[in-house]
């Protein structure tokens, strides 16, 4: 075994099968920070103008952003933080690991950490785009990239500029629909989202896209699982006053499709977007895993905030004032601390007030396989604050619920 592969073992077993990660920030060259991210206010430029605000924290990643040829060389990619350890990437983690650190089921079916999640956190909404679907996404060497969302009532003290996320499109739009706003795209405001629904963002609540759905996402702070890429098309020219590039609409396609709007056009999963029953069938009230009486009993109170995929899932946890409690799931996760403070395993949690940029925190954790399924005991040392965590785990959580489609 080499030397990174011993340092990783010897971590996750000091951490009782569990790894403390780094903030991990990126910016976005096209988007305003909504400052909700604990960011110090002096840092959201802290990579220059050039680079863009930092509007996003990536969590458990084991992929590098694509921010363009300024991109640096491990940016968005989450690092492991322990005494006598350094550049451990969780990526780094992963390869030594496998499947004692991602699980079995995990490592045999994709050899690698398929998801992370994120906080995007924008003073406006972002542009209108799409995700590839896989044989799109695989043309250009990337995979695809269903996402979802949920709005932590933690992180949205305010809405932003418009809380309201244009999804999908209209059941009476058509392709000739499509096609000429993506034509117009530089050449006009193309108002595509004139082609969409409109839905007002309710914090507390959340939205499934798979790839190939259409979306432009509102200005609250959002948290994010997804499958590990960075691939899209932004459809919309003009966003909120703001001129979107062009290079933007044509980033993932492949060199001899570049400026074919038909390829766009095929981006698009056209049944899913022009489904009459769209918010029935996205839309994410949370589960709760309890009833008040027994999450009462426990504790503890836990919840499914992203269930309609089977690339990744999330819960919320929340652990009552004062209360030890064991909690166990059927596989690997990271996690973050949105509120509260106390212990997981032994290891220090807490929420921070204020970030700042290259400073440690004792906020995101990724918890092995065989510690997620032995428990991990949490500990709330506030005797007035619930302790709320972020669980985001890897695809085929064998604990989903079974949601029925319209």
């Amino acid at each position: 075994m080499g030397v990174g592969e011993r340092s990783a073992a010897a971590v996750l077993e000091d951490g009782k099968g569990v790894l403390r990660l780094a903030p991990t920030w990126v910016p976005r060259s096209f988007c305003v920070p909504g400052r909700r991210i604990k960011l110090h206010p002096a840092d959201y430029y802290a990579l220059g103008g050039e680079r863009g605000g930092i509007d996003e924290r990536w969590l458990a990643s084991t992929i590098r952003a694509d921010n363009g040829p300024l991109t640096g060389a491990a940016e968005g990619l989450s690092t492991v933080v322990a005494p006598g350890v350094k550049d451990l990437s969780l990526a780094g983690a992963v390869d030594s690991l496998g499947a004692d650190l991602v699980g079995t089921r995990v490592w045999d079916e994709h050899g690698s950490w398929p998801m992370y999640a994120k906080f995007f956190d924008n003073q406006g909404p972002l542009p209108y785009h799409v995700h590839h679907r896989e044989e799109h996404a695989a043309l250009v060497g990337r995979q695809p990239k269903p996402e979802a969302y949920y709005f932590p009532p933690q992180l949205n003290n305010h809405g932003g500029d418009l809380p309201v996320s244009y999804l999908g499109l209209r059941p009476d739009v058509d392709r000739d629909d499509f096609r000429s706003r993506i034509e117009g795209f530089g050449r006009r405001d193309n108002r595509i989202t004139d082609l969409s629904t409109a839905f007002r963002l309710q914090p507390g609540t959340g939205w499934d896209i798979p790839a190939g759905v259409l979306h432009a996402p509102g200005s609250l702070c959002t948290y994010e699982p997804q499958q590990a890429s960075d691939v899209f098309a932004m459809c919309e020219c003009v966003n909120n006053g703001r001129a979107v590039p062009e290079d933007l609409l044509w980033k993932d396609v492949p060199p001899e499709r570049r400026g074919d709007v038909d390829f766009i056009v095929e981006l698009v999963d056209w049944d899913a977007n022009v489904d009459p029953d769209f918010a029935r069938n996205r839309f994410m009230a949370p589960i709760p895993m309890h009833d008040d009486a027994a999450a009462e009993g426990l504790g503890l109170q836990e919840q499914w905030v992203v269930y309609r995929s089977h690339a990744f899932s999330a819960k919320e946890l929340s652990v009552a004032p004062g209360r030890t409690v064991l909690v166990r799931d059927g596989g690997a996760y990271g996690l973050i601390v949105v509120q509260g403070h106390g212990t997981l395993n032994g290891l220090a949690v807490e929420s921070p007030a204020l970030i700042r940029y290259g400073q440690l925190t004792n906020d995101e954790l990724f918890v092995s396989s065989s510690a997620a399924s032995d428990g991990v005991e949490i500990v709330n040392r506030s005797d007035r604050d619930p302790l709320v965590i972020l669980q985001h785990f890897g695809p085929g959580n064998p604990a989903l619920p079974i949601v029925e489609a319209a």
